[in-house]
């Protein structure tokens, strides 16, 4: 409850109130709040990014195995207001940042560092710059990820390379979304054992190995995806996904233009020019069309591609586009089961 004066109190209007008991009676937060998720850099340039939404869903605390509920908490997801043109303040060891959101709410800061910058995981903070907001101080803290010295980094899609999605059917694909959570979504058999691998392995006493998740999924889907991974002993890694929708667009979710992938990933060999990658992706849509096309403007950047097999009429054109990425000189494994990839990941070095 807002003062007004000294042993004077303002009353919140009655509609204000019942607005707000309503938006609270479906887990949503109608009052601003700032989501920050994993950036990443290097010791020439921070990238910190995130949302400022005016409507967001309430963080999920319990996760039960009713269809009912698992189907309310991702609609919630979706039901998004975002604030366009926020200014935000961004706090980054020590140093401070002005910046602004753009007009879906969505803010990527490019901090070029004076300092020494140490590798690992480092908080950032991130606070709303609005007069109106001043005393609520409304902030949200998230992480940014600089590699270590590293032999190599991995770039890995999502659905249906190691989360079971079924993308390419649509009624499928949302039975599964809006039926499970985060906790009883499952990953491909053996799929958790091959990433901690390449994660752990031939680091020299370094941490582990990069991991850069890049998917077709919205960011609406970021706190879901990373519970699903933290709860499957995924490596740690830095997500970046596709832009946020509203609930009009709640049933194509996953179906973005997958092409910005391309972008993405290009950004992520900026960042580490020195760097070798292994990408890794599935069948199931573009992967291979789109790895075929990095392949070709980056030839030299790439160790390895890994398909999973999900899709059978795709195997022609798949392997089609594998051939052509062998023939650039990179090693390729089109696999059905993780064990297969295990196997050549170990052939080739990957693994030791």
């Amino acid at each position: 409850m807002e003062i007004n004066s000294p042993g004077k109190e303002k009353k919140i209007p009655l509609l204000k109130r019942l607005k707000h008991k309503i938006f609270f009676l479906f887990r949503l937060n109608n009052r601003p709040a700032i989501k920050v998720y994993n950036g990443f850099g290097n010791a020439q340039k921070i990238i910190v990014i995130g949302h400022v939404l005016k409507l967001s869903p309430m963080p999920r605390k319990t996760y039960r195995k009713n269809w009912i509920t698992n189907f309310f908490s991702i609609l919630r997801l979706f039901m998004v207001v975002p604030f366009s043109n926020a200014k935000i303040i961004v706090e980054w060891v020590g140093n401070t940042y002005y910046t602004e959101a753009e007009m879906d709410g969505f803010f990527r800061l490019e901090i070029f560092p004076e300092q020494e910058v140490k590798p690992g995981w480092q908080k950032v903070s991130v606070s709303l710059n609005e007069k109106r907001y001043h005393l609520r101080k409304i902030k949200g803290t998230g992480e940014v990820y600089i590699p270590s010295a590293s032999h190599h980094a991995f770039i890995s899609d999502i659905d249906d390379t190691f989360l079971i999605s079924h993308s390419a059917r649509l009624r499928k694909r949302l039975y599964v979304l809006f039926t499970k959570n985060a906790r009883t979504r499952k990953p491909f058999a053996g799929v958790v054992n091959h990433y901690q691998l390449l994660a752990s392995s031939n680091k020299n006493g370094y941490e582990a190995n990069p991991f850069f998740y890049v998917s077709g999924s919205e960011w609406n889907l970021y706190d879901f995806i990373k519970e699903f991974s933290a709860a499957n002993h995924l490596p740690k890694g830095v997500f970046l996904l596709s832009q946020m929708k509203r609930l009009s667009g709640f049933w194509r979710s996953g179906q973005n233009e997958l092409s910005t992938k391309f972008v993405r990933i290009t950004r992520i060999f900026e960042a580490f020019p020195n760097l070798h990658f292994v990408l890794l992706g599935d069948d199931s849509q573009q992967d291979p069309a789109i790895y075929l096309s990095i392949a070709s403007h980056f030839p030299d950047k790439i160790l390895a591609v890994y398909i999973r097999a999900v899709h059978k009429s795709n195997s022609k054109k798949t392997q089609s586009a594998l051939d052509e990425i062998e023939s650039k000189g990179i090693k390729c494994c089109y696999f059905i089961h993780s064990a297969e990839a295990i196997i050549h990941s170990k052939k080739i070095g990957l693994i030791i």
